[in-house]
Formats: structure tokens, sequence, C-alpha cells
């Protein structure tokens, strides 16, 4: 009897996810469980308008869960402890882009040398592509491509083996994006407005309205999640990644900075459409900042955030 399990992806969407910031604890205002509880929250929004909401602040456990394009394996669990488990590289590919799978098999089961391999639409269920996976070195692991030379959208990826005479399917999802342009490299970074610009040369297929996100990093040490977002043509091609000054300050910065994990998106034209997505090369890009001494620790403005703040703590005042 077939069985199969989706596999699932992590994928960071900037749009999708609340900005990075460092806890505070507040101090409980009394006894009581609301009041202590507005307070808290208060505490939260005095934080989020102390940074920027495109330069928030990024420690090594978010800067790892944010990495963009990921595939998170998932094992089918078969009989006697065995497993069937199926890895890919990534889980979006640019239309074109062979797509490289692994498959192992661990267990006491009889397997054949070769597993059969499809591409599916996920909306309409029709294969639009198949290969199979060879076995090597005989140790229940399984290597192979596929294409993905189809229409943008989502995909089911289908690994069918032959498991002690019984069909057993293994099925991942993933995405296929359509080519959105090369990224060029950066442009010298500079000082200005209590921020450090880095300008970064994309140059688009199509015109529109682009996100970009990179995470900002000095030697090892993650500094900040950076976010923009502007339209882009044909005559346009840097977008403006700032890290503000409250992510930098009070820290000795020594040696090259880098911009890592850059994901850029294309955003829907019209309702209903697809956002569309691109990554930025595995290694990144290496800069010399200038030098930082200008820049302060000045909180960023955000008046609702800071008015927010201010009716809960009169709120919890009265707790």
């Amino acid at each position: 009897m077939s069985r199969s399990v989706p596999s699932k992806a992590k994928i960071f969407d900037p749009s999708s996810q609340s900005n990075a910031k460092q806890q505070v604890s507040p101090t409980p205002p009394g006894d009581n469980a609301l009041g202590f509880m507005l307070a808290s929250v208060a505490d939260q929004y005095a934080e989020n308008a102390h940074y920027p909401p495109w330069s928030t602040p990024l420690t090594p456990a978010q800067a790892e869960g944010y990495r963009g394009n990921r595939y998170e394996p998932v094992s089918l669990p078969l009989g006697n402890n065995g497993h069937f488990t199926v890895t890919l590289e990534q889980y979006r590919f640019t239309r074109g882009e062979s797509i490289l799978v692994a498959a192992s098999i661990q267990g006491p089961q009889v397997v054949t040398d070769r597993l059969e391999l499809s591409l599916e639409n996920s909306l309409t269920r029709d294969t639009v592509a198949s290969a199979q996976l060879i076995a090597k070195d005989g140790d229940g692991f399984y290597e192979g491509s596929i294409d993905s030379n189809e229409s943008p959208g989502e995909y089911r990826l289908i690994v069918e083996a032959n498991i002690d005479g019984k069909k057993v399917r293994h099925v991942s999802t993933l995405t296929i994006e359509p080519f959105l342009g090369t990224f060029d490299g950066l442009e010298a970074s500079y000082i200005t407005n209590n921020n450090l610009v880095i300008p970064l040369r994309f140059e688009p297929d199509q015109p529109g309205y682009y996100s970009l996100s990179a995470q900002l990093y000095a030697g090892q040490q993650p500094i900040a999640l950076l976010q923009a977002e502007q339209r882009l043509d044909l005559t346009t091609d840097t977008i403006d990644l700032k890290a503000h000054g409250t992510v930098l300050v009070n820290r000795q910065w020594k040696g090259p900075m880098s911009l890592r994990h850059l994901q850029i998106r294309q955003l829907p034209a019209k309702p209903g459409q697809r956002t569309h997505y691109a990554f930025g090369p595995d290694e990144g890009y290496s800069f010399s900042p200038p030098d930082l001494d200008s820049l302060r620790d000045t909180p960023a403005s955000d008046p609702e955030s800071e008015q927010r703040a201010a009716l809960l703590r009169q709120l919890a005042n009265k707790f």
C-alpha cells in the first residue's frame, strides 16, 4: 500500500516575520497578572521603537533560523525501525536549474537498486518530468537529478521505491521560480543620517517592485537583519540597504564586514499573483566599511509604537 509524507521547508519571508528584537525583562508592576502583562507588552513596544523595521539586531540563533532557501528533510518511517529519507539542496529552484536529489533507505528491508523519480504539478497533479535515482556504494544511498524547466509554481517531488515487494512513495514539496535578474555586487558603503548605507546592484529581468533582505556580519558574528523595498526598472539597478546606528554602536568592529543570505522578492503587481523569489551568491559579499565612529545609539522614531507603549503603561499603572 502506498504511503506519502509531505516534506516541509523553512523559508524566511521578511514580509511575514516580526522584527527580530532583543527581549527585555520588565519589572513586575505588582501582583496583578493583567498589569504585569500590559507592562510587558509596553516594554516590547518601546523596544520595537528603538530600532527601525529595516535594521533590526540579529542573534546567532535568529541568523540560523532566517537563512532563506533551505530544505528540511523529513524521514518516512518504515517497519523494523527503518527510514526512507529524501534530501534536496534547497526548497526554491530557478526555472531550468537542475534539481539534485539524494535518498536513503535504512533498515533491514529489501530494496531495488533504482528508485523512480517524478515531478508533479501540485494544482493539476500532472506529471511533468521523470527520472531515476541510482544506488551508490550499496549502502542504501541513491542519487539523481530531474529538470525544472517548468512554469513557476508549486510542485510535488515524488520518489517511489519498491521495498519488500511493495511500492512506497515519499512526497516532497518545492517551488520553481522565474529568473528575476542578476546580483552584481556592492558599491562603496558610506555613512549618512546615522546609517551605514550599503548599495547593492541588482539587474532585474523585469521592472517592478522588489523587496531585498540580507544579514549583516562582522567576521562570523551576525549583526543585523537589513531590509529594503523599492521599484526597479531597466535604468535603476541599485538597492540601498541601511544598518542603523543603534545596531552598530558600542561595539568594537574590526576588519571587513559582509552581507550574507541575500534574498530578493518580486512583489505581486496585482492581488492574487504569486510572489517570486531569488537568492544571492552562497558566499555573499564582503566589503570594508567606512569609519563608524560618527554613528550614535539614537533610537529610531516610531510614533505608533511609542504611543501604544505609553497607553499600555497607563493601563498597567491602574492595576
